[in-house]
């Protein structure tokens, strides 16, 4: 049906690379621990969206010209590593509310839903490799003869982040779940956050060093 071919395997592989962790799982997993699931499903849904900014550049072709064009896939690149480091350098200033003037003691210092939600959003869609991923690994389950390539493709790209979204809001309810059970206290929440800081500012130097392939 719309020239899709072997749909199974695209949703099994699709899952399975939605496991593999990485800046998006880390976020998700960072805000649910320190702000709870709530916090965590946002931020979920901010790099959804971010994904299917991805996935309709990628079926009207504007993800191809980050593939072809030097120049566009660096722009992309050094705002996204820039904006993927702030967040970083964001999160190793975290402190204790107490910590600040004003005096709310026993937690972290917290966002609001808008920012988390903004934060999930940029940091899937400056990230370039998340285009190149979708032109790379969705045409292969379209066929060649497919009657409207950019439909299936949208398609396609609509049931990997629905696959997508099922696993990063149940990373974020479990992350959630076991920090109450296990009672995290609020400095070791701080530190969760300040070591994801940590590794956003790896990631940020890893996605600026990164080569269009």
């Amino acid at each position: 049906m719309f020239g899709i071919h072997d749909l199974t395997l695209f949703i099994v592989s699709g899952l399975l690379l939605n496991i593999m962790p990485g800046p998006d799982s880390l976020l998700i997993m960072t805000r649910s621990a320190t702000q709870g699931w709530r916090a965590g499903c946002v931020t979920a849904l901010g790099i959804g969206a971010g994904t299917m900014v991805h996935v309709f550049a990628a079926a009207v072709g504007l993800s191809a010209l980050l593939a072809t064009s030097a120049t566009a896939f660096n722009v992309v690149k050094w705002v996204g590593a820039a904006y993927i480091v702030w967040c970083g350098i964001g999160m190793l200033r975290a402190r204790l509310k107490d910590d600040a003037p004003v005096v709310a003691t026993g937690t972290v210092a917290t966002l609001s839903y808008r920012r988390i939600f903004a934060q999930g959003f940029l940091t899937n869609v400056l990230n370039p490799k998340v285009a190149l991923f979708f032109l790379a690994f969705v045409p292969q389950f379209i066929s060649a003869d497919a009657p409207n390539k950019p439909l299936a493709f949208v398609i396609l790209g609509c049931i990997f982040n629905f696959n997508g979204m099922l696993w990063c809001n149940g990373l974020a309810v479990f992350t959630a779940f076991a920090s109450a059970r296990l009672k995290v206290k609020p400095r070791v929440a701080l530190w969760l956050n300040r070591v994801t800081g940590g590794l956003f500012l790896m990631l940020g130097a890893r996605l600026a060093l990164a080569e269009r392939n």
